[in-house]
């Protein structure tokens, strides 16, 4: 539930509307100049929202097949930003009234299995799309980061008019949120002029973010000739991992799980979820000993026998040390193997997005591409820019 009492939210609603600008500008494309930051940051923090009512079974299964892609896209930024998400979903009957149908299904996080875990688990029923009551409560109850030149992004999409909230105005909602240093795209799924007229295009006006309308229904997911090899590779990566501690074992399972689950959503999730395992982004330290031990703060000596893996227990600590450097050499070269067939699966992609633009650019996956490289590069990011390769 949102901290703020909704009497003082009114008192607050007075006062920006008594320093409102000019209605009726245009949406802004990206980042104005005054939001930029010059400074080189490492800090991510993107918040999704979803739409969870009964017509956004096809929003939902695009996010499913589009998170590992969108992660790919920034693990390839430099610097590789410190990235966490966090996921709400809201206009679900099934949720509570009193939240205004509003759930944080999960915090800022890095771990991004379970991200994806909650994504999946995600159902429809009917409900009240509260465009502003989502947006608020991910400014007002996440624990966004501290770093003053984080780049703080809320992703809202759905298909109903953003001005519904009865109770806190769309602009509002999107005034705080900026005020606290949170950008906020909106991503309206149906036709872009009605989107406009509905108030999609004020709430990322009014906070310095960028405004798209998409077709739910259409997913843009390439199939690659590497996908087969990346899967596999993505496979081989998970024997490389130690579980250890209370964690160890859920941990695992998670990680075999999530492979399953991006192979039943498309073969191309699974391919770009194995990319997305290669990176320097994907990190499993609370339950894999080989990326703990890369903590400079982590002492291997410190685990207690009953927490390490059985083949472990009997090891010297001369052993145990020599046997994780094994796995992280190992994995380190599935990794590399990963990487570079990685860039032949983007040569693909961009070249069947060039042809395929009209398909390419109502997906979600153009929508959240664009705005976030866009964004992030405002903040002193830097992305490679591949040469298309021809589409076969």
């Amino acid at each position: 539930m949102c901290r703020h009492s909704l009497l003082l939210r009114g008192l607050v609603g007075l006062l920006l509307l008594a320093s409102a600008t000019v209605p009726g500008r245009e949406p802004a494309a990206s980042p104005p100049a005054a939001a930029t930051v010059p400074a080189r940051v490492g800090h991510v923090d993107l918040a999704i929202c979803l739409d969870t009512s009964s017509s956004m079974n096809g929003l939902i299964n695009a996010a499913r097949t589009q998170l590992w892609d969108m992660v790919n896209t920034l693990a390839a930024a430099e610097p590789q930003p410190i990235f966490r998400v966090a996921l709400y979903e809201y206009g679900n009957v099934g949720l509570a009234a009193e939240t205004g149908w509003v759930r944080r299904v999960l915090g800022l996080t890095d771990d991004l299995d379970t991200v994806y875990k909650e994504l999946m688990a995600l159902g429809t029923n009917g409900g009240n799309e509260y465009v502003a009551r989502v947006v608020t409560c991910a400014t007002e109850d996440l624990e966004w980061s501290a770093d003053r030149n984080a780049l703080k992004i809320i992703v809202v999409a759905g298909n109903e008019a953003a001005t519904q909230d009865p109770q806190i105005r769309h602009v509002d909602a999107a005034r705080q949120a900026i005020g606290a240093g949170i950008v906020v795209n909106t991503i309206f799924c149906g036709d872009r002029a009605h989107g406009l007229q509905t108030g999609w295009a004020e709430v990322a006006q009014a906070a310095d973010g960028t405004y798209a309308a998409i077709d739910q229904d259409r997913t843009f997911a390439v199939a690659t000739p590497v996908d087969g090899r990346l899967t596999e590779l993505g496979r081989l990566l998970n024997e490389t991992y130690v579980p250890y501690g209370a964690a160890g074992r859920e941990g695992a399972a998670n990680q075999v799980a999530q492979d399953a689950n991006a192979a039943h959503v498309a073969p191309a999730a699974a391919a770009q979820r194995a990319v997305a395992k290669s990176s320097g982004l994907y990190t499993n330290a609370r339950w894999d000993l080989v990326d703990a031990s890369r903590n400079t703060d982590f002492v291997l000596a410190d685990v207690p026998a009953a927490d390490l893996p059985e083949e472990m227990r009997t090891m010297t600590p001369a052993e145990r040390r020599d046997h994780l450097e094994r796995l992280g050499e190992r994995r380190r070269k599935i990794q590399a193997e990963i990487q570079e067939l990685a860039k032949e699966q983007r040569r693909f992609i961009e070249a069947e997005r060039a042809r395929r633009a009209d398909k390419a650019d109502a997906s979600l996956d153009a929508a959240l591409r664009e705005s976030l490289t866009a964004q992030a590069e405002a903040r002193g990011f830097t992305f490679e820019r591949l040469e298309s390769a021809t589409a076969k």
